[in-house]
């Protein structure tokens, strides 16, 4: 491996927040390693490049199932050393949270291998459970329902239970619980033999989560029961002589855990919880520790919002020892823990490829010759000087003096003191100083926060095909991190800082902090663009939420997708699911594509009746403009429709 590669691979952080699943191949494109083999490697530049020989160009999210098979495999294996290093007598289930990924071939995947460990799902709502009882799961597997639920939900959980899946309702509320008794003695007084679900409470901890979401934990969550709710809980199903249904007791303290410690207390305080319920002679048997299990976004293995400062061993270590620990001193059962940790398990699979279309300039560039003479304002005189003798030793005052001079000729602008003409040359003077100044700063071995600035301020935006809000929500909405990396020229040493602008009509559309090992970074490391050679980017680790929180900003719908298998030939393109057209995005706001038809044919009509159109002109635009319905809802590489 070349010196450039590997000074790349280090820019980017691949070595860092890659899991061992990414890496740059010697013709300095990004790759995918198969967790079986990392041998085994798929090219991401040459499966672009299969795509865009069939029609289908960027934006396109590339799936590759396999890393959801390593996550699990991960995550079981870890689990598993653990419970026999600490001689645990109890198990270990994983319930998949379909609100993080919702996608059929997702979940379908998931259950795959997933069920070979007997792992599950958990829904919470109705639609997700409508969708959860008719998928195939291992016998032994659990169906956990959280959130809120009316009586429908209940009715629709009791099917479940009666088609054969291991339900599980988790009471939220206690008029859940009263659904839930009133269903099952109608059940039952018409098949006593009935299978009926298991019943969970959700217990409102005082301890709390860490990093963005630690309000979803502590007295003030919005989810959970109180001490004196879970006892009047214990109470009724007693009197109503279905104390045999409670079976869970389940806790969440938020998602994206990063400090290792927070979780800790969570589970001292849930197995405690836990043992005393087991006390009072309920046969509680397993311990929901919620998810949250944390991605490392960033690389830097700490408690930082966008990282965790523990792996997927150290977190089962501490869960299995804390569990053990407690009821041992109680004396009660180890219970089957189960895990609802999503994120990690899908956040690697999927990876989102556009192309830059353009760069957005920043600073003033000079078009034309500039000449400056003596006729000249002195202020654009001034900044001219600047400019000619600027230096590495001058170059922090002139840099000030040249901040004095922008405003000076901004206000004999507005006074109305000097010509556009003038405005202009100083405006070229100034930035030319900027860029002279900030070269000269860089040089510096330290750099002090106003040249950092300055470099942002600099940096060159480059104009993205895909948008924020509908692929990356997170991180317009929570400053969530995501790395982000060429697929190609990763063999060539990147010589632009750049941010990105995505190509939706909003100034929030943008990308402007990016994963570093130490710090955010403001600006990205790439290359120059090439004229009408095209420059592809990855948004890596978007397979967790990112699709089912996308929306619809500027009806940009869902990007192409294309199902990837890496086998012993590189890649195979298993399955292409095609982006939104302007038609189906439209429909997503109640647009009929017919209606929008009929009446822009009725518009070109009367334009040819009225003689301002010609009947082949006019049909002409009604063909165009019915085929545009079926066109892809982003740019397209060569600004021209796709075939």
């Amino acid at each position: 491996m070349s010196a450039v590669i590997e000074q790349t691979i280090e820019t980017y952080g691949i070595g860092n927040w890659g899991a061992d699943y990414f890496g740059v191949n010697r013709k300095g494109n990004l790759i995918v390693k198969s967790p079986e083999n990392e041998n085994l490697t798929a090219d991401v530049k040459e499966i672009i490049d299969d795509l865009s020989k069939r029609g289908i160009h960027t934006p396109i999210l590339l799936r590759f199932p396999q890393l959801l098979f390593g996550q699990i495999r991960k995550l079981q294996t870890a689990f598993k050393k653990s419970i026999k290093e600490f001689d645990y007598q109890g198990g270990h289930l994983c319930v998949y949270p379909m609100k993080v990924n919702q996608n059929r071939a997702v979940l379908e995947e998931y259950l795959r291998e997933g069920s070979r460990y007997n792992f599950g799902l958990e829904a919470g709502s109705k639609a997700e459970l409508y969708a959860a009882v008719a998928l195939d799961q291992a016998d032994d597997s659990l169906l956990v329902l959280n959130g809120f639920k009316d009586r429908e939900f209940v009715e629709l959980a009791f099917a479940g239970a009666q088609a054969g899946k291991n339900v599980v309702i988790v009471i939220e509320k206690l008029s859940e619980l009263d659904h839930t008794l009133k269903i099952a003695e109608e059940v039952v007084t018409e098949n006593p033999d009935a299978k009926l679900p298991m019943v969970g409470v959700r217990v409102k901890l005082y301890s709390k989560g860490s990093g963005k979401w630690e309000k979803s934990g502590g007295e003030a969550a919005k989810f959970g029961l109180t001490t004196t709710e879970i006892l009047e809980v214990i109470r009724r199903l007693n009197e109503a002589g279905r104390t045999d249904m409670l079976k869970l007791l389940h806790f969440h303290i938020g998602s994206q855990l990063t400090d290792i410690k927070r979780i800790k207390n969570a589970m001292k305080e849930a197995a405690r919880t836990y043992a005393k319920i087991h006390q009072m002679g309920i046969p509680i048997e397993f311990l929901d520790v919620g998810g949250g299990m944390a991605v490392d976004y960033d690389g830097s293995r700490t408690s930082f919002e966008s990282s965790a400062n523990y792996n997927a061993r150290e977190f089962a270590n501490d869960v299995i020892y804390v569990i053990k620990t407690v009821c041992d001193d109680e004396n009660v059962p180890h219970p089957t823990i189960i895990q609802e940790s999503g994120r990690y398990l899908s956040a690697y699979h999927a990876i989102l490829v556009t192309n830059v279309l353009d760069e957005i300039e920043t600073v003033v560039e000079d078009i034309t010759p500039m000449v400056v003479d003596n006729d000249d304002p002195q202020v654009v005189r001034e900044l001219h000087d600047l400019r000619e003798t600027i230096n590495g030793k001058n170059y922090r005052e002139y840099y000030h003096d040249a901040l004095e001079n922008r405003d000076e000729l901004f206000t004999m602008f507005n006074l109305g003191l000097i010509s556009l003409e003038d405005r202009g040359k100083g405006e070229v003077l100034f930035w030319d100083i900027c860029e002279r100044a900030d070269f000269f700063a860089q040089q510096k071995k330290y750099v002090s926060e106003e040249f950092n600035d300055l470099r942002q301020l600099m940096c060159a935006k480059y104009l993205a095909n895909f948008s924020v809000f509908r692929s990356m929500p997170d991180n317009w909405a929570l400053e969530q991190l995501f790395p982000i990396i060429p697929i190609h020229k990763l063999n060539k040493k990147p010589t632009e800082y750049a941010t990105l602008c995505d190509v939706t009509c909003d100034s929030d559309g943008i990308v402007d902090k990016f994963v570093d090992l130490h710090d955010v970074k403001p600006v990205l490391e790439l290359h120059k663009l090439v004229k009408n050679e095209p420059y592809y980017l990855a948004m890596m680790l978007v397979g967790a939420y990112q699709e089912v929180m996308g929306n619809n900003h500027n009806l940009f719908g869902v990007p192409h997708e294309a199902h990837i298998h890496i086998g012993e030939d590189g890649h195979i393109i298993k399955k292409v699911i095609y982006g939104a057209t302007l038609g189906e995005s439209l429909s997503s706001a109640r647009f009929d594509a017919v209606q929008l038809h009929d009446q822009f044919r009725r518009r070109v009509m009367k334009k040819i009746k009225d003689g301002e159109l010609s009947t082949k002109v006019g049909n002409q635009l009604i063909e165009f403009y019915e085929n545009q319905s079926e066109s892809y809802t982003y740019l397209s590489p060569n600004g021209s429709s796709e075939d």
